[in-house]
Protein backbone atom coordinates (compact mmCIF):
# COMPACT_ATOMS: atom_id res chain seq x y z
CA UNK A 1 0.00 0.00 0.00
CA UNK A 2 0.90 3.44 -0.15
CA UNK A 3 -0.08 7.10 1.58
CA UNK A 4 0.40 9.49 -0.13
CA UNK A 5 -0.21 13.32 1.90
CA UNK A 6 -1.37 16.32 0.03
CA UNK A 7 -0.48 19.42 1.40
CA UNK A 8 -2.45 23.01 1.46
CA UNK A 9 0.41 25.21 2.83
CA UNK A 10 -2.10 28.15 2.88
CA UNK A 11 -4.96 26.52 4.62
CA UNK A 12 -2.16 24.24 6.38
CA UNK A 13 -4.45 21.70 5.48
CA UNK A 14 -3.52 17.54 4.84
CA UNK A 15 -5.62 15.33 2.41
CA UNK A 16 -4.48 11.78 1.53
CA UNK A 17 -4.97 8.99 -1.37
CA UNK A 18 -4.42 5.88 -0.08
CA UNK A 19 -3.90 3.07 -2.46
CA UNK A 20 -4.21 -0.64 -2.38
CA UNK A 21 -1.28 -1.71 -4.52
CA UNK A 22 -3.11 -4.93 -5.11
CA UNK A 23 -6.11 -4.02 -6.68
CA UNK A 24 -5.19 -0.14 -7.87
CA UNK A 25 -7.72 1.55 -6.26
CA UNK A 26 -7.69 4.51 -4.27
CA UNK A 27 -10.02 5.73 -0.94
CA UNK A 28 -9.24 9.39 -0.55
CA UNK A 29 -9.86 11.13 2.60
CA UNK A 30 -10.65 14.47 3.28
CA UNK A 31 -10.02 16.04 0.13
CA UNK A 32 -9.26 19.97 -0.79
CA UNK A 33 -11.78 22.08 -3.30
CA UNK A 34 -9.46 21.09 -6.59
CA UNK A 35 -9.84 17.91 -7.51
CA UNK A 36 -7.23 18.14 -9.80
CA UNK A 37 -4.30 16.70 -7.77
CA UNK A 38 -6.16 13.20 -6.88
CA UNK A 39 -7.22 12.44 -10.61
CA UNK A 40 -3.43 13.27 -11.24
CA UNK A 41 -2.28 10.72 -8.78
CA UNK A 42 -4.63 7.77 -9.57
CA UNK A 43 -3.58 8.44 -13.40
CA UNK A 44 0.00 8.19 -12.10
CA UNK A 45 -0.24 4.37 -10.33
CA UNK A 46 -2.86 3.43 -12.93
CA UNK A 47 -5.84 3.52 -10.20
CA UNK A 48 -9.41 3.89 -9.62
CA UNK A 49 -10.36 6.43 -6.67
CA UNK A 50 -13.68 4.03 -5.04
CA UNK A 51 -14.44 5.83 -2.38
CA UNK A 52 -13.94 8.96 -0.53
CA UNK A 53 -14.35 9.70 3.47
CA UNK A 54 -15.03 13.03 5.06
CA UNK A 55 -14.07 12.72 9.09
CA UNK A 56 -16.55 15.85 9.28
CA UNK A 57 -18.13 18.60 7.76
CA UNK A 58 -15.09 21.10 7.30
CA UNK A 59 -15.39 24.32 8.46
CA UNK A 60 -12.28 25.72 7.22
CA UNK A 61 -12.15 24.49 3.74
CA UNK A 62 -14.46 23.83 0.92
CA UNK A 63 -14.33 19.58 -0.14
CA UNK A 64 -14.42 18.11 -3.39
CA UNK A 65 -16.10 15.26 -2.21
CA UNK A 66 -19.28 15.75 -4.22
CA UNK A 67 -17.68 16.04 -7.19
CA UNK A 68 -15.43 13.31 -7.35
CA UNK A 69 -17.93 11.14 -6.31
CA UNK A 70 -19.84 12.35 -9.54
CA UNK A 71 -16.93 11.90 -11.43
CA UNK A 72 -15.90 8.64 -10.58
CA UNK A 73 -18.54 6.92 -9.07
CA UNK A 74 -17.11 6.46 -5.91
CA UNK A 75 -19.10 5.82 -2.99
CA UNK A 76 -18.60 8.93 -0.16
CA UNK A 77 -18.81 7.79 3.53
CA UNK A 78 -19.41 10.37 6.50
CA UNK A 79 -21.35 9.59 10.15
CA UNK A 80 -24.59 9.12 9.44
CA UNK A 81 -24.76 12.44 12.21
CA UNK A 82 -23.68 14.89 9.71
CA UNK A 83 -26.94 14.33 7.94
CA UNK A 84 -25.31 14.72 4.40
CA UNK A 85 -27.91 15.97 2.05
CA UNK A 86 -25.36 13.96 -0.86
CA UNK A 87 -25.84 10.21 -1.67
CA UNK A 88 -23.64 8.47 0.78
CA UNK A 89 -22.86 5.24 2.94
CA UNK A 90 -22.80 5.67 7.05
CA UNK A 91 -19.34 5.33 8.44
CA UNK A 92 -19.60 4.97 12.14
CA UNK A 93 -18.10 3.19 14.78
CA UNK A 94 -18.68 -0.80 13.86
CA UNK A 95 -18.64 -0.63 10.22
CA UNK A 96 -15.61 -1.33 7.75
CA UNK A 97 -14.82 -1.86 3.88
CA UNK A 98 -11.63 -3.01 2.05
CA UNK A 99 -10.00 -2.24 -0.74
CA UNK A 100 -7.89 -4.88 -1.78
CA UNK A 101 -5.36 -6.40 1.33
CA UNK A 102 -6.53 -2.99 3.05
CA UNK A 103 -9.15 -3.09 5.72
CA UNK A 104 -11.02 1.23 6.53
CA UNK A 105 -13.05 0.59 10.55
CA UNK A 106 -14.26 4.10 11.63
CA UNK A 107 -14.25 5.53 15.31
CA UNK A 108 -16.93 8.17 16.25
CA UNK A 109 -14.78 10.98 17.86
CA UNK A 110 -16.85 13.63 18.66
CA UNK A 111 -15.30 16.42 20.33
CA UNK A 112 -14.21 19.18 17.69
CA UNK A 113 -17.69 18.43 16.06
CA UNK A 114 -20.65 16.35 17.22
CA UNK A 115 -19.97 13.96 14.21
CA UNK A 116 -16.49 13.80 14.00
CA UNK A 117 -15.23 9.89 13.01
CA UNK A 118 -11.66 9.09 12.69
CA UNK A 119 -10.61 6.43 10.63
CA UNK A 120 -8.09 3.33 11.14
CA UNK A 121 -6.30 1.80 8.18
CA UNK A 122 -5.06 -2.06 8.39
CA UNK A 123 -3.46 -4.33 6.52
CA UNK A 124 -4.03 -7.95 6.79
CA UNK A 125 -5.10 -7.46 10.52
CA UNK A 126 -2.62 -4.75 11.79
CA UNK A 127 -3.32 -1.66 12.32
CA UNK A 128 -1.05 0.50 10.39
CA UNK A 129 -2.45 4.18 10.61
CA UNK A 130 -5.39 6.06 11.64
CA UNK A 131 -6.77 9.44 10.45
CA UNK A 132 -7.74 11.59 12.73
CA UNK A 133 -9.40 14.18 11.18
CA UNK A 134 -9.21 17.53 13.39
CA UNK A 135 -9.75 15.28 16.29
CA UNK A 136 -6.17 14.66 17.50
CA UNK A 137 -3.69 16.96 16.05
CA UNK A 138 0.55 16.42 15.94
CA UNK A 139 1.09 18.48 19.22
CA UNK A 140 -2.49 18.99 19.81
CA UNK A 141 -5.85 18.76 19.80
CA UNK A 142 -9.04 20.10 17.73
CA UNK A 143 -10.81 23.14 18.89
CA UNK A 144 -14.76 22.19 20.41
CA UNK A 145 -16.24 25.61 19.55
CA UNK A 146 -17.40 25.89 16.32
CA UNK A 147 -20.62 23.75 16.20
CA UNK A 148 -22.37 25.90 18.40
CA UNK A 149 -24.60 27.08 15.82
CA UNK A 150 -23.72 24.94 12.22
CA UNK A 151 -24.25 22.28 11.19
CA UNK A 152 -26.89 19.01 10.64
CA UNK A 153 -26.22 18.65 15.10
CA UNK A 154 -25.02 21.75 17.11
CA UNK A 155 -23.47 20.94 20.93
CA UNK A 156 -21.99 23.61 23.28
CA UNK A 157 -18.15 23.76 23.77
CA UNK A 158 -18.06 22.20 26.96
CA UNK A 159 -20.15 19.58 25.95
CA UNK A 160 -17.82 18.83 22.94
CA UNK A 161 -15.08 19.49 24.96
CA UNK A 162 -15.98 16.71 27.51
CA UNK A 163 -16.69 14.16 24.40
CA UNK A 164 -13.10 15.13 23.12
CA UNK A 165 -11.42 13.76 26.29
CA UNK A 166 -13.70 10.89 26.37
CA UNK A 167 -12.48 10.45 22.34
CA UNK A 168 -8.77 10.55 23.16
CA UNK A 169 -8.78 8.12 25.94
CA UNK A 170 -11.08 6.15 25.13
CA UNK A 171 -10.88 5.75 21.45
CA UNK A 172 -7.41 6.74 19.97
CA UNK A 173 -4.99 6.43 22.65
CA UNK A 174 -5.43 2.65 22.98
CA UNK A 175 -4.37 1.84 19.52
CA UNK A 176 -1.14 0.16 18.92
CA UNK A 177 1.91 2.33 19.79
CA UNK A 178 3.52 1.72 16.41
CA UNK A 179 -0.18 3.10 14.20
CA UNK A 180 0.83 6.47 12.52
CA UNK A 181 -1.26 9.48 13.03
CA UNK A 182 -2.55 11.46 10.19
CA UNK A 183 -4.42 14.67 10.95
CA UNK A 184 -6.47 17.01 8.48
CA UNK A 185 -4.36 20.18 9.97
CA UNK A 186 -0.63 21.15 10.87
CA UNK A 187 0.73 23.83 12.01
CA UNK A 188 -1.22 27.25 11.33
CA UNK A 189 -4.91 25.82 11.07
CA UNK A 190 -7.15 28.00 12.65
CA UNK A 191 -8.80 24.58 13.41
CA UNK A 192 -6.53 24.36 16.84
CA UNK A 193 -4.22 26.36 19.09
CA UNK A 194 -0.68 25.19 19.43
CA UNK A 195 -0.12 22.24 16.23
CA UNK A 196 3.52 21.06 15.20
CA UNK A 197 5.11 21.52 12.28
CA UNK A 198 5.09 17.65 11.34
CA UNK A 199 3.05 16.46 9.03
CA UNK A 200 2.70 12.80 10.62
CA UNK A 201 3.32 11.14 14.16
CA UNK A 202 2.61 7.84 15.88
CA UNK A 203 0.24 7.28 18.67
CA UNK A 204 3.41 6.34 21.19
CA UNK A 205 5.01 9.64 20.51
CA UNK A 206 1.85 11.68 20.62
CA UNK A 207 1.14 10.19 24.06
CA UNK A 208 4.56 11.03 25.37
CA UNK A 209 4.82 14.42 23.19
CA UNK A 210 1.15 15.65 23.15
CA UNK A 211 0.58 17.98 26.43
CA UNK A 212 -3.25 17.20 26.34
CA UNK A 213 -2.51 13.47 26.09
CA UNK A 214 -0.90 13.99 29.42
CA UNK A 215 -2.61 12.73 32.80
CA UNK A 216 -5.79 15.16 32.97
CA UNK A 217 -8.59 15.20 34.76
CA UNK A 218 -12.17 15.34 32.77
CA UNK A 219 -12.64 18.76 34.30
CA UNK A 220 -8.47 20.17 33.80
CA UNK A 221 -8.63 18.96 30.52
CA UNK A 222 -12.06 20.97 29.34
CA UNK A 223 -10.69 24.19 31.61
CA UNK A 224 -7.44 23.71 29.23
CA UNK A 225 -9.35 22.90 26.26
CA UNK A 226 -11.41 26.08 26.10
CA UNK A 227 -8.86 28.71 27.16
CA UNK A 228 -7.20 30.98 24.72
CA UNK A 229 -9.06 29.71 21.65
CA UNK A 230 -8.42 31.65 18.58
CA UNK A 231 -11.10 33.75 16.71
CA UNK A 232 -13.64 31.86 14.66
CA UNK A 233 -13.69 33.27 10.97
CA UNK A 234 -16.50 34.29 9.55
CA UNK A 235 -16.53 32.13 7.04
CA UNK A 236 -16.37 28.98 9.19
CA UNK A 237 -20.44 27.82 9.88
CA UNK A 238 -20.69 28.62 5.95
CA UNK A 239 -18.40 26.22 4.96
CA UNK A 240 -19.77 23.63 7.55
CA UNK A 241 -22.45 23.65 5.52
CA UNK A 242 -21.62 24.13 2.19
CA UNK A 243 -19.45 21.11 2.62
CA UNK A 244 -22.71 18.97 3.84
CA UNK A 245 -24.62 19.96 1.17
CA UNK A 246 -22.08 19.39 -1.47
CA UNK A 247 -19.81 22.43 -3.21
CA UNK A 248 -20.77 22.97 -6.85
CA UNK A 249 -17.79 22.01 -9.29
CA UNK A 250 -14.80 23.48 -8.79
CA UNK A 251 -13.24 24.37 -12.03
CA UNK A 252 -16.72 25.50 -13.62
CA UNK A 253 -17.27 28.08 -10.90
CA UNK A 254 -14.00 29.61 -10.68
CA UNK A 255 -14.81 30.17 -14.59
CA UNK A 256 -17.93 31.94 -13.60
CA UNK A 257 -16.06 34.14 -11.91
CA UNK A 258 -16.73 38.11 -14.00
CA UNK A 259 -13.80 39.08 -15.51
CA UNK A 260 -13.79 42.57 -15.38
CA UNK A 261 -11.53 45.00 -17.80
CA UNK A 262 -9.02 47.69 -16.05
CA UNK A 263 -10.80 50.57 -15.00
CA UNK A 264 -14.54 49.48 -14.98
CA UNK A 265 -16.74 50.76 -12.87
CA UNK A 266 -17.92 49.67 -9.49
CA UNK A 267 -21.09 49.69 -7.76
CA UNK A 268 -21.00 52.50 -5.12
CA UNK A 269 -21.04 50.89 -1.34
CA UNK A 270 -19.93 47.85 -2.90
CA UNK A 271 -16.91 46.17 -0.84
CA UNK A 272 -13.65 46.08 -2.36
CA UNK A 273 -10.68 43.76 -1.78
CA UNK A 274 -7.75 45.20 -3.00
CA UNK A 275 -4.86 42.58 -2.86
CA UNK A 276 -1.69 44.89 -4.31
CA UNK A 277 1.27 45.54 -2.27
CA UNK A 278 0.39 47.22 0.43
CA UNK A 279 2.72 50.58 -0.37
CA UNK A 280 1.20 50.79 -3.66
CA UNK A 281 -2.33 50.72 -2.25
CA UNK A 282 -1.29 53.74 0.23
CA UNK A 283 -0.06 55.76 -2.78
CA UNK A 284 -3.55 55.40 -4.25
CA UNK A 285 -7.07 53.30 -3.86
CA UNK A 286 -10.88 52.97 -4.53
CA UNK A 287 -12.92 54.88 -1.29
CA UNK A 288 -13.62 52.35 1.07
CA UNK A 289 -11.26 49.60 -0.40
CA UNK A 290 -9.76 46.82 1.83
CA UNK A 291 -6.23 45.75 1.60
CA UNK A 292 -5.49 42.35 2.08
CA UNK A 293 -2.72 41.58 -0.07
CA UNK A 294 -1.68 38.93 -1.92
CA UNK A 295 0.18 36.35 0.59
CA UNK A 296 -0.09 32.85 2.21
CA UNK A 297 -2.89 33.23 4.20
CA UNK A 298 -4.72 35.59 1.83
CA UNK A 299 -8.15 32.88 1.90
CA UNK A 300 -8.15 33.01 5.55
CA UNK A 301 -7.90 36.33 6.44
CA UNK A 302 -10.66 37.18 3.46
CA UNK A 303 -13.33 35.02 5.03
CA UNK A 304 -11.92 36.70 8.24
CA UNK A 305 -13.07 40.10 7.43
CA UNK A 306 -15.48 39.66 5.00
CA UNK A 307 -19.01 37.36 5.60
CA UNK A 308 -20.39 35.14 3.53
CA UNK A 309 -23.36 37.29 2.82
CA UNK A 310 -21.20 40.25 1.20
CA UNK A 311 -20.52 40.73 -2.39
CA UNK A 312 -17.38 41.89 -2.94
CA UNK A 313 -15.06 42.99 -5.90
CA UNK A 314 -10.90 41.78 -6.22
CA UNK A 315 -8.49 43.69 -7.36
CA UNK A 316 -4.91 42.50 -8.01
CA UNK A 317 -1.75 44.11 -10.02
CA UNK A 318 -1.82 41.37 -12.30
CA UNK A 319 -3.20 38.75 -14.25
CA UNK A 320 -1.24 35.88 -12.80
CA UNK A 321 -2.10 37.30 -9.37
CA UNK A 322 -5.51 37.75 -10.00
CA UNK A 323 -6.11 33.78 -11.15
CA UNK A 324 -4.49 32.94 -8.02
CA UNK A 325 -6.64 34.48 -5.58
CA UNK A 326 -9.70 33.70 -7.47
CA UNK A 327 -8.87 29.97 -6.77
CA UNK A 328 -7.93 30.69 -3.29
CA UNK A 329 -11.07 32.57 -3.15
CA UNK A 330 -13.01 29.46 -4.12
CA UNK A 331 -10.68 27.17 -1.45
CA UNK A 332 -13.44 29.13 1.28
CA UNK A 333 -16.13 28.72 -0.98
CA UNK A 334 -16.53 32.84 -2.00
CA UNK A 335 -16.19 32.32 -5.63
CA UNK A 336 -19.81 33.09 -6.03
CA UNK A 337 -19.46 36.65 -3.89
CA UNK A 338 -16.98 38.08 -6.25
CA UNK A 339 -19.08 40.41 -8.08
CA UNK A 340 -16.29 41.28 -10.66
CA UNK A 341 -12.45 40.57 -10.41
CA UNK A 342 -9.76 42.82 -12.18
CA UNK A 343 -6.35 44.00 -12.53
CA UNK A 344 -5.61 47.65 -11.04
CA UNK A 345 -8.00 49.89 -9.16
CA UNK A 346 -10.88 51.50 -11.10
CA UNK A 347 -9.95 54.70 -8.89
CA UNK A 348 -7.18 56.05 -6.95
CA UNK A 349 -8.65 59.30 -5.15
CA UNK A 350 -7.98 57.84 -1.68
CA UNK A 351 -4.92 57.77 -0.15
CA UNK A 352 -3.16 57.05 3.32
CA UNK A 353 -0.13 58.98 4.76
CA UNK A 354 3.34 56.93 5.58
CA UNK A 355 3.96 56.90 9.51
CA UNK A 356 7.33 59.16 10.47
CA UNK A 357 8.72 56.16 12.46
CA UNK A 358 11.70 58.59 13.92
CA UNK A 359 9.04 60.73 15.28
CA UNK A 360 6.54 57.77 16.07
CA UNK A 361 9.52 56.65 18.33
CA UNK A 362 10.85 59.76 20.37
CA UNK A 363 6.65 60.67 20.77
CA UNK A 364 4.61 57.95 20.71
CA UNK A 365 1.75 59.14 23.61
CA UNK A 366 1.16 61.72 20.62
CA UNK A 367 -1.07 58.79 18.96
CA UNK A 368 -3.64 56.54 19.63
CA UNK A 369 -1.68 52.90 18.91
CA UNK A 370 -4.44 50.23 18.17
CA UNK A 371 -2.98 46.51 18.14
CA UNK A 372 -4.86 44.43 15.43
CA UNK A 373 -3.38 40.96 17.14
CA UNK A 374 -5.64 38.74 18.62
CA UNK A 375 -5.86 39.26 22.70
CA UNK A 376 -3.91 36.24 23.48
CA UNK A 377 -1.29 37.72 21.51
CA UNK A 378 -1.73 41.63 23.01
CA UNK A 379 -1.52 40.03 26.29
CA UNK A 380 1.28 37.63 26.17
CA UNK A 381 3.85 39.84 23.99
CA UNK A 382 2.95 43.27 24.98
CA UNK A 383 4.79 45.94 22.66
CA UNK A 384 3.39 49.24 23.57
CA UNK A 385 1.70 50.15 27.16
CA UNK A 386 -1.62 51.41 26.56
CA UNK A 387 -2.43 50.40 23.09
CA UNK A 388 -6.27 49.21 22.22
CA UNK A 389 -6.80 45.81 21.42
CA UNK A 390 -9.10 45.37 18.76
CA UNK A 391 -8.50 42.03 16.65
CA UNK A 392 -8.50 42.39 13.08
CA UNK A 393 -11.81 40.24 12.63
CA UNK A 394 -13.58 42.61 15.02
CA UNK A 395 -12.16 45.68 13.31
CA UNK A 396 -14.95 46.11 10.88
CA UNK A 397 -17.65 46.09 13.37
CA UNK A 398 -15.72 48.30 16.43
CA UNK A 399 -13.82 50.65 14.28
CA UNK A 400 -16.07 53.15 15.83
CA UNK A 401 -14.88 52.59 19.59
CA UNK A 402 -11.01 54.08 18.48
CA UNK A 403 -10.67 57.66 20.15
CA UNK A 404 -10.27 60.04 17.15
CA UNK A 405 -8.56 62.87 19.35
CA UNK A 406 -5.33 62.37 18.41
CA UNK A 407 -3.49 60.30 14.94
CA UNK A 408 -4.37 56.67 15.31
CA UNK A 409 -1.53 54.04 14.39
CA UNK A 410 -2.08 50.37 13.81
CA UNK A 411 -0.05 47.61 13.86
CA UNK A 412 0.13 43.87 13.95
CA UNK A 413 2.92 41.46 14.54
CA UNK A 414 4.83 41.52 11.22
CA UNK A 415 3.00 43.97 8.87
CA UNK A 416 0.47 42.30 6.77
CA UNK A 417 -2.73 42.05 9.17
CA UNK A 418 -1.89 45.93 9.75
CA UNK A 419 -2.10 46.57 5.88
CA UNK A 420 -5.70 45.37 5.98
CA UNK A 421 -6.41 47.17 9.16
CA UNK A 422 -5.52 50.93 8.73
CA UNK A 423 -7.51 50.59 5.60
CA UNK A 424 -10.54 49.32 7.36
CA UNK A 425 -9.80 51.85 9.84
CA UNK A 426 -8.91 54.70 8.23
CA UNK A 427 -12.41 54.45 5.89
CA UNK A 428 -14.18 54.17 9.30
CA UNK A 429 -12.66 57.61 10.65
CA UNK A 430 -12.60 60.17 8.04
CA UNK A 431 -10.95 62.56 8.95
CA UNK A 432 -8.58 61.21 11.33
CA UNK A 433 -4.98 60.67 10.23
CA UNK A 434 -4.24 57.06 10.11
CA UNK A 435 -1.08 55.32 10.04
CA UNK A 436 0.56 52.11 9.43
CA UNK A 437 3.36 51.08 11.73
CA UNK A 438 3.49 48.08 9.38
CA UNK A 439 7.10 46.33 9.22
CA UNK A 440 8.73 49.10 11.22
CA UNK A 441 6.99 46.72 14.38
CA UNK A 442 9.52 44.22 14.47
CA UNK A 443 11.98 46.79 16.11
CA UNK A 444 9.69 47.27 18.44
CA UNK A 445 8.68 44.21 19.62
CA UNK A 446 12.77 43.52 19.79
CA UNK A 447 13.35 46.56 22.13
CA UNK A 448 9.86 45.07 24.07
CA UNK A 449 11.62 41.42 24.15
CA UNK A 450 14.83 43.25 25.41
CA UNK A 451 13.07 44.75 28.57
Amino acid sequence: MKIEQFEDKGLAHFSYAILSESAREIVLIDPARNPQPYYDYAKANNAKIVSIIETHPHADFVSSHLEIAQATGAVIRVSKLLGADYAHEAFDEGQEFTVGKLTFRALNTPGHSPDSISIVLSREGKDEAVFTGDTLFIGDVGRPDLRESAGNMTAKREELARQMYHSLRDKLMPLAGTVLVYPAHGAGSLCGKALSGANSSTIADEKFGNPMLRELSEAEFVKELLADQPFIPKYFGYDVALNKAGAPDYAPSVQQVPRLTAGAKLETGAVIIDSRPEAEFKKGHAEGAINIQQGGKFETWLGSIVGPEEPFYLLAADEATLEDLIQKTAKIGYEPLIKGALVGTPATEATMPVLDVAQFRQHPEQYTIVDIRNATEHRDEPIFAGSLNIALPELRERAGEIPTDKPVVVHCAGGYRSAAGSSIVADALPGTKVLDLSEAVKSFQSAAAAH
